[in-house]
């Protein structure tokens, strides 16, 4: 700690998980005050995120009685920036201290320069899309070095010949990207955006150090796993109007526990304390010093604080495994599980199912807020997707992937029906997205792609490209080779692009919006005020924007891995809708939901290797390596986690959920609700509650309302309908499926042929019999001096409409060498055959 650090007693707090975090500290912020809220705008709060920011601001309107009210400086740490610093309170000399930092380099251009480090050390072999991948890997570990404020000079240290070789690979390629980086960033004029957060929450640390401000300042919510924030939190609490306000410390725990969890040579990583145990700690603070936030004015603001007894229940299931377990009495086990239920699910499906029928039941008492708490993405889309069968919006704070939107898609779909030239189902995919119209009508457009589809795009692939597709059209005399015609006129500059060897990725960017811009044209709209409309249309123009800025640190790539890489660059990029959403459900993360608490919280996905998250293996250092270079163990991440799930489970009520089968395997209860059983079963008089009645609700939401038995069909057309005459084979067919004689014949459907279907023996087979068949009908008797050229020839006619396709490469050397075959054989049996027939045919009258 800092010499310069003032020498005031730090005035740490914590708020119990069992009262409502933002509405806490608002009310103890008030208090501070003496209730002037007019004063409240010489305070700064420093919070972990934006959202609890934002989540803070809402809890002093709450308690403004409804009047308008004064917020205090919200300072987002995780964001902190020069606007931040700037406002600090000026030096004796009435001047702030200088600052002044190189901008953040932008994430996509830090990604695509980390791809051409990649694939200059890989080769050029490595296609862009999975050196993309490995440049995202690379970059996690750039940020993790910064924020833990290492060097990577430290790989030295690393003894190579103590680990495998491919850990020594491993390392080399460290070494020789993290020389090059710091050259790269140089050459940019921008540093990293971890380097740079640090940088400025240093330059707030000094700046405090230097000149203590005389207004309160109140760092809360923070754990303190980042050692620039533990620097800057050991200045705040000491601050002469400071504090720092720590979320659901455990005060109560005993000294066994407590020395376990900071156990120097084993600690207890994965207990929800141990982020704070470390923090405290480092600021030189006993846990016992910690005193509560005071909040009076609690119960008259109309908020629920939970029984002490669920921290205690909580605190002893979850306490570590060295410590022995100490058996709670009845009495407050019971009341600490007073309004904690349990749902098992059969599936992932019926688990929504489940979730959004709690969350709709909440809405019926006035009032009453709920919550979805989960990492589990997909159960979080699958319950918004329920709630929406109720009219319901609600609001994910994760967001929705950009790739999943309309505008996300239809951007992808297009890049790849232009990388795979235009293939049947690529291209498919892409005219029938909604978005395409091409300067028609949208209903007329699909009519037109239905058209195409039935009369090119079934059966075997045809020839590549747009010049296979007119191939296989034909001279036809409809609107279908004007149609095609179109498509190509719109899609001519991304042809000419993709046609090249090597393309630089500005240019492919370009072609591909172009091409999209067009084909997004309706008739009544032009295609730009189309795709790029509405929140994911924003969003999706500013990631495009922010590609073709970036591009130029790529060097040029084939264009056919074009489609993967912009897929690869398109992850991450999500669209938070800013309106329109539930204002009382809400679906959080871990970290949104740290600081939050509604009056009733489902914990969803409550499954091992879900929530606690699986602690994967490192792509760069194994674990022996991670701690000799002073990384943090990926474990950390259970204990960040485990911390939220208490803080979450102090609501008032309590909705565990999970699923039994995920995509029919079975799966593991959490080790925290296994935890929870287990201190349960010690008390015969103590279970967790599990009602039925959602599940029972559940399979009834989608059941018929009565089950009507249905005879069997028996089509019965009346005898003029019916076919008179059916060729041989399709007797067999009459006798094993009688209904596919009377879909084809009566009610005159054909069975589609698939999409892209391959080629079989039977095409090969064919157009085998059409040449024989030409081939014997031009000469019934006497075969001519040049039968093998005219039989090649007539050859060449019946393979005409498979020439460029791939096929046609394996199936015309084997037809010559048939056609050899049948002339000699052919020349012998002329001799003994009277007449020669290519087809006779025949009839049975029944």
């Amino acid at each position: 700690m800092s010499e310069r650090t003032p020498s005031r007693r730090p005035a740490i707090f914590t708020i119990a998980p069992g009262l409502p975090f933002v509405d806490a500290l608002a009310l103890g912020i008030l208090d501070r005050l003496g209730g002037r809220r007019e004063a409240l705008a010489d305070v700064r709060v420093l919070l972990p995120t934006r959202r609890a920011a934002r989540s803070l601001s809402e809890a002093f309107l709450r308690h403004s009685g409804g009047k308008p009210t004064l917020l205090p400086r919200l300072v987002p740490i995780g964001d902190v920036d020069e606007d931040e610093i700037i406002l600090a309170e000026p030096s004796s000399d009435g001047a702030t201290a200088p600052f002044d930092l190189p901008p953040a380099i932008t994430p996509l251009r830090r990604k695509l320069l980390l791809t051409r480090l990649v694939r200059a050390f890989e080769g050029r072999n490595v296609p862009p899309d999975q050196a993309a991948r490995l440049a995202d890997e690379l970059g996690r570990l750039l940020d993790a070095v910064a924020i833990e404020r290492l060097s990577f000079a430290k790989l030295k240290t690393l003894v190579p010949e103590d680990y495998a070789k491919h850990w020594q690979a491993t390392l080399d390629f460290l070494r020789i990207i993290t020389e090059r980086w710091p050259e790269i960033l140089a050459d940019e004029g921008a540093i990293d955006a971890a380097d740079r957060r640090n940088q400025a929450l240093d330059a707030q640390t000094k700046l405090w150090l230097d000149s203590p401000p005389t207004t309160p300042v109140i760092a809360a919510g923070s754990t303190g796993t980042m050692p620039a924030t533990v620097a800057l939190l050991a200045v705040v609490a000491r601050l002469p109007q400071g504090a720092v306000v720590l979320p659901g410390l455990d005060r109560d725990a005993d000294d066994a526990t407590w020395k376990a969890i900071l156990d120097p040579d084993r600690p207890a990583i994965t207990h929800p304390q141990h982020a704070m145990a470390k923090l405290l700690d480092r600021l030189r603070v006993d846990r016992r010093d910690v005193a509560s936030w005071p909040a009076p004015g609690f119960a008259d603001a109309g908020l629920i604080e939970t029984t002490p007894e669920r921290s205690l229940v909580i605190a002893q299931a979850l306490r570590p495994a060295a410590v022995p377990a100490t058996p709670l009495p009845g009495a407050p086990l019971g009341r600490g599980m007073r309004g904690v239920r349990r749902v098992d699910c059969p599936g992932p499906e019926e688990e929504a199912t489940v979730v959004a029928l709690v969350l709709r039941q909440a809405l019926e008492t006035e009032g009453k807020t709920a919550a979805l708490v989960t990492p589990d993405r997909a159960l979080a889309r699958r319950v918004a997707a329920e709630l929406r069968r109720f009219g319901i919006e609600i609001d994910d704070s994760a967001g929705i992937p950009l790739a999943h939107t309309p505008p996300g898609a239809f951007l992808r779909l297009v890049a790849r029906m232009a990388g795979e030239n235009f293939a049947p189902v690529a291209l498919l995919s892409a005219l029938k997205h909604p978005f395409a119209a091409l300067g028609r009508a949208p209903g007329e457009f699909r009519a037109m792609v239905r058209a195409l589809e039935i009369a090119a795009l079934r059966g075997p692939r045809p020839a590549g490209g747009l010049a296979g597709l007119r191939a296989a059209l034909g001279t036809r005399d409809d609107e279908l080779p004007g149609f095609l015609a179109a498509i190509e006129t719109a899609a001519d500059h991304i042809i000419d692009v993709t046609t090249r060897p090597l393309v630089a990725l500005g240019d492919l960017v370009r072609a591909h919006i172009a091409f999209a811009e067009r084909l997004a044209t309706s008739d009544a709209e032009p295609g730009p005020k189309r795709l790029w409309h509405g929140e994911a249309g924003e969003a999706a123009a500013f990631f495009v924007s922010e590609l073709v800025e970036a591009a130029d640190a790529l060097e040029p790539i084939d264009a056919d891995r074009y489609p993967a890489l912009f897929d690869a660059l398109l992850e991450g990029h999500v669209v938070r809708p800013r309106y329109g959403r539930h204002p009382r459900l809400n679906i959080w993360g871990l970290l949104e939901a740290r600081l939050q608490r509604p009056d009733l919280v489902v914990l969803g996905g409550l499954n091992e290797c879900t929530w606690p998250p699986e602690a994967e293996a490192n792509p760069w250092m194994s674990r022996p390596m991670l701690t000799a270079f002073g990384l943090p163990t990926p474990e950390r991440r259970i204990g960040i986690a485990a911390h939220d799930f208490v803080q979450a489970f102090a609501a008032p009520e309590v909705v565990l959920t999970r699923a039994e089968r995920v995509e029919g395997t079975p799966t593991v209860p959490s080790r925290w609700l296994l935890r929870i059983e287990t201190l349960l079963r010690g008390s015969a008089s103590e279970t967790i509650s599990r009602p039925g009645t959602w599940l029972a609700w559940q399979r009834l939401i989608d059941a018929p309302a009565a089950i009507q038995p249905s005879k069997p069909p028996e089509p019965r057309p009346p005898l003029a309908a019916r076919p008179r005459r059916l060729s041989v084979t399709q007797i067999e067919v009459w006798m094993r499926d009688p209904y596919a004689i009377y879909a084809r014949h009566v009610l005159g459907l054909n069975a589609l042929d698939p999409i892209d279907a391959d080629p079989t023996a039977a095409d090969y087979g064919t157009v085998i019999h059409d040449a024989l068949y030409a081939f014997v009908k031009a000469h019934p008797d006497r075969l001519p001096d040049d039968a093998l050229a005219r039989l090649i020839a007539l050859g060449r006619d019946a393979f005409q409409p498979w020439v460029g396709r791939p096929v046609s490469a394996f199936w015309w050397p084997r037809f010559e060498r048939i056609a050899a075959w049948f002339i000699e054989h052919e020349q012998e049996r002329r001799t003994q055959i009277a007449q020669r027939f290519a087809e006779v045919k025949g009839r049975l009258v029944v």
